[in-house]
């Protein structure tokens, strides 16, 4: 790929790490809207050990070439740069101003049912079994009750294989499902703990950091290579349907992103903060404190304009 095409590809995984990182919000929504979703399925199945061998025996250039590597690179580049410097800031927003951040996220999937579904080309009964199933599917998970906070090395390990299956899926969140698992927190902590370790010079606190994320690393690189190859065979042979259950899937989560809630539950955060644990979605007039009516609406319009600008850069600049 040209720097250009490269750079465009950064860009898109800049907008994915930071989907990914708000629990709720999924970076494979992203990643289907600007254009990228089958190529990144295809490129992460076609990834194998026979890479190693191919460095040795047909050369870097080719091996690049060969695999798509350029591309994968890029775009973890641009995932990695967002987790790292948006992780703490989208905690303080959702910690300060909840309301309207999930009111723009909001109209970030309200926008994205729209443009995948219209990817649709066969509305028949199967389709739209798929969209309900996908829909109650996705609602339960919004409304299931999260876990503790293991962080055992098992229990890492096994966090990173089911939420980089969910980062993957439109609609489904990554980092909600590490909620639902009890890891959310863990994994946040580790992402913050690593870069003030490594500006503070702390090293042990660096390596327990590192552990941590390495773990859930392990777990990731083992879920998305077995799920990518199920996603890849869908979409070649079933992808009307697939495309009807990520709708649905999209549909039962905007369920968790609905900006007026009430808390039936709280916990403490790492800082010591009580936060909310369990919640409900509620109407604006039964909110607890300044429902913030027209804030809300205003950013909900913007994040749908957001996806719909999105999409014209992605017919515009393929990657």
């Amino acid at each position: 790929m040209s720097f250009k095409k490269n750079l465009s590809v950064t860009l898109k995984g800049m907008m994915m790490g930071a989907a990914d990182v708000v629990p709720g919000v999924s970076g494979g929504t992203i990643a289907f809207i600007t254009g990228i979703y089958e190529e990144l399925i295809k490129t992460i199945d076609n990834l194998s050990f026979a890479v190693l061998k191919d460095f040795f025996r047909i050369g870097w250039t080719a091996t690049l070439v060969k695999y798509n590597l350029a591309f994968l690179i890029s775009l973890l580049l641009g995932i990695a740069i967002s987790v790292l410097s948006l992780s703490k800031l989208i905690t303080h927003l959702l910690e300060t101003y909840p309301v309207l951040v999930w009111a723009f996220f909001f109209g970030l999937v309200l926008a994205s049912i729209l443009y995948i579904g219209k990817q649709i080309d066969r509305w028949n009964a199967l389709a739209i079994v798929a969209i309900i199933a996908g829909s109650v599917i996705s609602y339960f998970i919004t409304i299931a009750e999260p876990l503790g906070a293991p962080d055992s090395w098992w229990y890492l390990l096994f966090s990173g294989f089911i939420a980089i299956i969910a980062m993957i899926l439109p609609g489904v969140s990554g980092a909600f499902l590490l909620l639902l698992l009890g890891s959310y927190q863990t994994v946040l902590n580790s992402i913050t703990g690593l870069i003030e370790s490594l500006l503070a010079g702390e090293w042990s606190r660096v390596f327990s950091n590192l552990g941590n994320l390495a773990l859930v690393g392990v777990g990731a690189i083992l879920g998305i290579k077995l799920f990518s190859r199920a996603l890849t065979w869908l979409f070649e042979n079933k992808k009307n349907l697939t495309l009807a259950l990520l709708t649905g899937f999209m549909i039962g989560s905007l369920n968790k992103l609905w900006p007026w809630k009430e808390v039936l539950s709280t916990r403490m955060n790492s800082k010591g903060l009580e936060v909310p644990f369990l919640e409900k979605s509620i109407l604006p007039q039964n909110f607890a404190g300044d429902p913030q009516i027209l804030w809300v609406c205003v950013l909900v319009v913007i994040g749908f304009l957001l996806i719909l600008i999105l999409e014209q850069w992605a017919v515009k600049k393929p990657a």
